[in-house]
């Protein structure tokens, strides 16, 4: 067991630190679900994977397939084991994505949404959606057909480069996102894809300047009202990042308001994933530094009165999260660390809140054979199991040495 206090005055200058933090270790089965090999099943997914119904999860590669441009899954249990389908595998530039770095958004229509990071016809990134076959398909790889929506152009005029975002939708059907560069400044944008007849409208949201963040990193979150939520990985008041609104007026225009400038010598900086909203409309994100040499920090913003809250609920301590949190039904927060741990090939936490003291729980140290660098986040099933991916680790006859990644499962 380890213990982590306030060590150093960087440390303790976390004013908003609401109790010392405790780090433990807890009782857990750890399970490599799949182990990629590079081939038609992938290579090195950097994002986590989406949780569809009980004994089934959608995922998505960096690389791998025929082309080794990524290939999007599907992994479901079967008896004692899990078994892993590909349902399409991209062609790259100009006709397809390359490299996705998104989560699978699931429409209600059944059909699978995702982004990749480069390809489509100006290579700056595309849009997809991949949707099962019309009839059953009763061979061992059955590939779903894929579409996509839209091929980002770049600046000055388009988004460009999606990264480590996810999708969201709402309930017209439009899909919202985010890439890290593009827009009129080339800094980023927040976009919208509206069905059109038989195919897709684009309508770039917002475009980021240096005074109000810039190049976001995760994807969105709705509240109640329409409004959008987000961070930027630099940019803002001091450099930082920072956690803005976006809110739609009734003529169509969306404004946007910077709720948070991140200071890197108190409250963290450079946050990175997608925002997590509870049920009373409060805010959970991640900070890739910040909350010392190397270290990270989980942050949370309150409303109430009319204005928003930051504050600090832990400074991490050997970890340095690239992904956002996932929370279980009792308030706890998930999250991964892409490097440190016992094996410095990363770790999965949990962040607990008892009586306002945060305890912090290191529930498995990736130690390469079974996984390492998880820059994806975590998912929850409805029975509290936790599921992740790796960028590296597993096979090392597959990428030099270094391996493709996995799937990953913790049952607590």
């Amino acid at each position: 067991m380890r213990q982590t206090t306030c060590r150093t005055a960087l440390f303790c200058c976390f004013t908003l630190c609401l109790a010392v933090l405790t780090y433990v270790a807890e009782a857990q089965t750890f399970t490599a679900l799949h182990t990629f090999t590079g081939a038609a099943d992938g290579s090195s997914p950097f994002v986590g994977v989406t949780v569809a119904h009980s004994g089934l999860l959608y995922g998505a590669t960096n690389g791998g397939g025929t082309n080794n441009d990524g290939v999007v899954f599907a992994l479901h249990s079967s008896g004692s084991g899990w078994t892993l389908n590909p349902l399409h595998e991209f062609g790259g530039p100009p006709n397809d994505g390359d490299s996705a770095f998104s989560t699978m958004l699931i429409g209600p229509n059944g059909f699978l949404y995702g982004m990749t990071q480069s390809g489509g016809s100006a290579d700056f990134g595309t849009v997809f959606a991949v949707q099962p076959p019309p009839s059953v398909c009763h061979s061992s790889v059955c590939y779903w057909n894929e579409s996509v929506l839209h091929s980002f152009q770049g600046p000055p005029n388009d988004g460009a480069g999606p990264t480590n975002g996810s999708l969201v939708s709402d309930q017209a059907g439009n899909i919202y996102g985010t890439t890290f560069d593009g827009g009129s400044s080339n800094l980023g944008a927040v976009f919208e894809l509206s069905p059109s007849g038989s195919g897709w409208t684009v309508n770039v949201l917002h475009s980021f300047s240096q005074s109000e963040g810039q190049h976001p990193l995760g994807g969105l979150v709705f509240d109640s009202a329409g409004n959008l939520y987000g961070t930027t990985a630099y940019g803002g008041s001091n450099g930082n990042g920072t956690v803005f609104e976006l809110s739609p007026s009734s003529n169509g225009t969306w404004t946007e308001t910077v709720l948070h400038n991140f200071y890197i010598y108190t409250d963290g900086g450079s946050p990175g994933g997608t925002l997590i909203r509870d049920a009373s409309g409060n805010l959970y994100g991640t900070t890739y530094e910040g909350g010392g040499p190397g270290e990270g920090t989980v942050f949370e913003m309150s409303y109430s009165n009319g204005a928003w809250a930051f504050s600090v609920l832990s400074a991490l301590g050997n970890c340095s999260p690239y992904a956002g949190l996932a929370m279980d039904s009792a308030g706890s927060l998930y999250g991964t660390c892409i490097a440190d741990g016992a094996h410095n090939d990363g770790w999965v936490f949990k962040l607990a809140n008892s009586g306002g003291s945060w305890t912090l729980t290191d529930l498995h140290d990736f130690a390469g054979a079974d996984g390492a660098w998880p820059y994806g986040g975590v998912s929850i099933d409805a029975g509290g199991n936790l599921y992740g991916t790796t960028f590296y680790g597993g096979d090392p006859r597959c990428n030099d040495g270094l391996g493709c990644g996995n799937v990953w499962e913790i049952t607590q």
